[in-house]
């Protein structure tokens, strides 16, 4: 077993409606912007508009939940009703000062290009609807991470964020048709979900719709069984998917598996030798 420590605790942070300030608005800053956006944060951003970025520049020129100030930053009134700060701006000094009075306000905060400034770390990140994956370096080595997160890509199946948005509706619907928390209850409907998770292909998830989700919990659930994909009269319209043989997919994502642990593996002794 590996030592425990020198790790960072991996999170899905929920930002919806909360106040994120952004300071800069050039290419590091612009891919903060879109990140904090798609989780449905508020976002203020302070940037002296001679240094915009193009994609930046397109954020404002959408109807998004975007704040604009033409300046650069005043201060700690600033920062006035903020939850979360992100710097990406050339002046270290200042990316420094807005560090310290981050700490002072007990603000989590984010100094792109100065590690030690970080309260967290942005990953390399895979993003295919509802699905999210990042892949962390703990601020070694953004090039690797994005490396690695090829590789994690290309083992994925066809069609994942479609089948976990659909996996999703069916599982509403099913708590809407077998109400309850823990219990007997709730461990029928885990157990059967993971039936039908693990019965059906990915490719076959994504195809669920409203009707077929309906026959599915009056055929399944009900009755305490899986229905297949054709018993449903489910025509699957992915091809995709099926290029790949089905014993091939082990083989992938068992390399990618390796991969991800070798380079795991380096980066801690790298980080032992530091020490």
């Amino acid at each position: 077993m590996s030592p425990l420590g020198g790790g960072s605790l991996l999170l899905a942070w929920q930002l919806k409606g909360k106040h994120v300030l952004v300071v800069g608005g050039g290419d590091v800053a612009s891919g903060r912007i879109e990140s904090v956006l798609a989780a449905d944060a508020r976002v203020t951003l302070i940037s002296p508009s001679n240094g915009l970025h193009p994609l930046t520049k397109s954020f404002l020129d959408e109807p998004y939940n975007i704040t604009y100030h033409d300046r650069l930053f005043a201060g700690v009134e600033d920062l006035a009703d903020v939850d979360l700060v992100l710097t990406a701006i050339d002046d270290v000094a200042q990316s420094h000062v807005i560090c310290s009075l981050c700490r002072e306000l007990k603000i989590p905060v984010n100094v792109a290009d100065i590690p030690e400034s970080c309260d967290f770390y942005f990953g390399s990140q895979i993003r295919d609807g509802p699905l999210q994956i990042m892949i962390s370096t703990n601020g070694n080595s953004p090039k690797l991470a994005n490396l690695i997160r090829k590789k994690v890509e290309q083992s994925l199946p066809e069609h994942a964020g479609e089948a976990i948005t659909k996996v999703g509706e069916l599982r509403t619907k099913l708590k809407e048709r077998a109400p309850g928390v823990g219990g007997a209850i709730g461990k029928r409907r885990m157990r059967w979900m993971i039936d039908v998770c693990t019965s059906w292909e990915m490719e076959e998830l994504a195809l669920l719709d409203d009707q077929m989700i309906r026959k599915l919990l009056d055929d399944g659930w009900e009755k305490n069984a899986v229905p297949s994909p054709g018993e449903l009269g489910a025509r699957s319209s992915h091809q995709a998917y099926k290029t790949t043989p089905n014993f091939l997919a082990p083989v992938v994502f068992a390399t990618t598996l390796s991969f991800v642990a070798g380079a795991a593996c380096a980066g801690l002794f790298l980080l032992s030798r530091r020490r």
